[in-house]
């Protein structure tokens, strides 16, 4: 039977011809292998052609930073982060940059962290806590932490987050780039990739969208989100906006805001700092659905100026938002007829169709994987990731598109980030009133 089965495979890809073959599987021709190949190639093929350039650059600004020296301030805002504080603590002491201030600040913890916070601060790991005692949001407790803030730079970090030795120097340097660079992001990895299989697809997930997605965004000039688990701001700036605005989303409101006033901002591949994601399905749905009702909420709500020509409008930063808005909404509703189309049209050669169109996926993947090992400085761990690598049609292609569709419609019809329990609600009710 299995050999009957593969000669109506063979027989299928080699009697159709190459427009029948494209009319069937047309969203993955038209729309995301020029998407997600295509690009990630002309990158990596342009970041390996000019590493001598890219080197001096790198020297260049490393100069011009050992010389200024110039004090950053390392804010950590979160709540019951206590068992995480000892341990950045840590990592931070053992960075090859060191004139910096740590700033934290506890935003209503329930648990243990005060002590710890205070202990920290009383033998001098950490230079200022400060703790609200009714919890405002990791919005509010960032701005509490902008007003102790001494530094050029501010280094917004999440609790749980380690790094590499070179972490925060490497974070700084594109600041001496000789461009007009507002913020920088970090590249965010995985630390828990082994400890389940949810972790190991998105510690691949990861490598996939920000590792190499972002190279590819930076480069195109419409990079818009920098991490909160690890990004660089301009002090002055920052204080400038009034500091980040209340709600969910805090990291992609304030990267367009920085936009709009016509600053770059850069992603940093050698700048990684490590977090831990989620283990399980329903935990991780959960932080998808939020995610994802954040890209409704600012790029096509808040943020809707970008798209009318005025005082807010940039062509880069229309074509930004356009880019996001059409490739993970508008997309993301046109796969479900593209499974429909195949459904319908192809009712009798789906036992062939769905297995052919799983096995281009699956190529498709471990090509871009490649390339992303060929440009990443831990690709002798990383390699090992090609063994899960099948299930990634299976996560990325139903699991994730799925969650982000019923994201779209709770935010679209419900406005249900202003309900999502992990804000509080009286943030939440203010940022609504004031279209936050």
């Amino acid at each position: 039977m299995f050999v009957d089965y593969w000669e109506y495979f063979v027989d299928y890809w080699f009697e159709k011809s190459y427009l029948e073959i494209i009319r069937t599987f047309w969203y993955f021709f038209i729309l995301e292998l020029p998407r997600f190949l295509l690009f990630d190639f002309i990158i990596v093929v342009s970041v390996i052609l000019n590493r001598q350039n890219l080197r001096r650059r790198y020297q260049k600004a490393r100069k011009l930073l050992w010389a200024e020296m110039p004090l950053i301030s390392v804010i950590v805002p979160g709540k019951n982060e206590g068992k995480h504080l000892y341990k950045l603590v840590n990592s931070l002491k053992e960075q090859t940059y060191f004139n910096y201030e740590l700033i934290v600040v506890d935003d209503g913890s329930d648990d243990e962290t005060p002590l710890i916070g205070r202990d920290l601060e009383k033998n001098g790991y950490i230079d200022k806590f400060v703790r609200n005692d009714v919890r405002g949001g990791k919005a509010s407790a960032a701005n509490l932490a902008l007003r102790y803030t001494n530094g050029k730079y501010i280094v917004h970090l999440d609790a749980d987050t380690s790094f590499d030795r070179d972490s925060i120097e490497n974070i700084l340097l594109p600041f001496y780039f000789g461009e007009n660079i507002g913020a920088v992001g970090g590249n965010i990895k995985v630390r828990n990739a082994e400890d389940s299989f949810c972790s190991t697809l998105q510690a691949i997930e990861y490598l996939n969208t920000i590792s190499m997605g972002r190279i590819v965004s930076t480069e195109l000039g419409i990079y818009r989100i920098i991490s909160g688990a690890f990004g660089a701001f301009r002090t002055d700036v920052i204080k400038r906006l009034g500091g980040w605005d209340i709600g969910p989303g805090l990291d992609g409101d304030i990267t367009v805001k920085f936009r709009k006033l016509g600053y770059k901002i850069h992603f940093e591949p050698k700048a990684v700092g490590l977090t831990n994601a989620p283990t399980n399905f329903p935990t991780l749905s959960k932080q998808r659905l939020r995610w994802s009702k954040s890209l409704i909420r600012f790029r096509i709500r808040k943020h809707s100026d970008i798209y009318i020509p005025g005082k807010n409008f940039n062509l880069l930063n229309f074509i930004s938002f356009i880019e996001n808005v059409t490739y993970d909404v508008i997309l993301n509703f046109l796969w479900w007829f593209y499974i429909l189309d195949i459904v319908i049209n192809n009712m009798r050669m789906l036992a062939i169709i769905i297995p052919l169109k799983v096995f281009m996926y699956m190529i498709m993947d471990f090509v871009q994987f490649t390339l992303i090992l060929m440009i990443s400085e831990r690709w002798k761990k990383e390699i090992k990731l090609y063994l899960y690598l099948p299930a990634m049609v299976f996560y990325n292609s139903y699991y994730m598109r799925f969650i982000r569709t019923m994201a779209y419609f709770k935010e679209i019809f419900w406005f249900s980030s202003y309900k999502d329990p992990w804000n509080p609600a009286k943030t939440s009710i203010k940022a609504f009133r004031n279209k936050l």
